[in-house]
């Protein structure tokens, strides 16, 4: 079982002391990571391992079944705000375009135009990570995939960080979609293939600070890593709100509360985060409601 997260950013206007009001001039955003656990649609691509999800597999991948993932899908993610559709969605474990394409088709999407940033990775499984955004309220500038390779292990092919410029208001925000390598074959064994991921993460945030020390970076995913483990920790540094640090792990408090994001085993899991630079989390012109995920 896996959990949706999200965060409420803010964003002021200089009138007075004021905010502006949601019928006047938008000014929360609704920023969502989900792990949508293999969402494949029904056709067989020869160039993925896709075997298992076709309509004469084990497990009848039919377009009833699928649809029925669709609409499920979306119906969790129409819940995260009750007053409105979030702008932006980021999300893991897609086969391709074509499913975010029939995603956005949905009834709980209907009513909103959401454009699509994705771009095919050389993962093994033929997952991976996408963007979606409302055009509204998110304007796109550029685009770039990070491509993570083992040098010890050129032969395992991962997932591609995504990463997305864009202005929310008028404020540029980058922002990181993640699915780091999986436990499989044991977390301590499989540790440097996540540490690895985050090291080519950190390399282009702190590209972007020391261009820009006050640069607004969101930072989200399946990193299946916790948030004390090295890679998050260490690595990336990312630590507590109210840490002063340069990244803050908004799933922290959450983390130490005994809460999860991942049902596994009979207990949560805290493997999937939602990180940003202190511009975001405290800046003059950018907040995040409640200081969390």
């Amino acid at each position: 079982m896996r959990k949706i997260i999200w965060l409420l950013v803010v964003v002021a206007w200089v009138s007075g002391s004021c905010f502006a009001q949601k019928n006047n001039l938008r000014n929360e955003y609704t920023v969502v990571s989900y792990n949508v656990e293999n969402l494949f649609d029904t056709v067989d691509d020869p160039n993925v391992p896709d075997e298992e999800f076709l309509p004469e597999s084990e497990k009848m991948w039919n377009n009833e079944r699928y649809q029925k993932k669709l609409d499920d899908l979306a119906k969790v993610i129409s819940e995260v705000n009750p007053l409105e559709m979030p702008e932006i969605v980021g999300l893991v474990e897609i086969e391709n375009r074509t499913v975010l394409e029939d995603l956005i088709r949905t009834a709980a999407f209907k009513n909103h135009k959401y454009a699509i940033v994705h771009k095919e990775s050389p993962d093994y499984r033929g997952i991976d990570v996408a963007l979606i955004y409302r055009t509204d309220a998110f304007t796109e500038i550029m685009y770039e995939t990070l491509p993570v390779i083992f040098p010890d292990d050129p032969q395992f092919k991962t997932r591609d960080i995504l990463h997305v410029v864009g202005k929310i208001r008028n404020e540029t925000v980058h922002i990181f979609v993640n699915h780091w390598p999986s436990r499989i074959g044991g977390e301590d064994k499989t540790e440097s293939k996540r540490v690895l991921a985050a090291s080519v993460l950190k390399q282009r945030v702190d590209l972007l600070m020391r261009v820009d020390p006050k640069a607004r970076i969101i930072i989200m995913g399946d990193m299946n890593d916790e948030t004390g483990n090295k890679s998050l920790s260490e690595v990336l540094g990312a630590a507590s709100p109210g840490s002063g640090a340069k990244l803050v792990n908004l799933m922290i408090p959450d983390d130490t509360a005994g809460l999860g994001t991942y049902f596994y085993n009979g207990g949560w899991n805290m493997l999937d985060h939602l990180i940003v630079s202190n511009e975001v989390i405290s800046g003059k012109k950018m907040t995040v409601e409640n200081r969390k995920g």
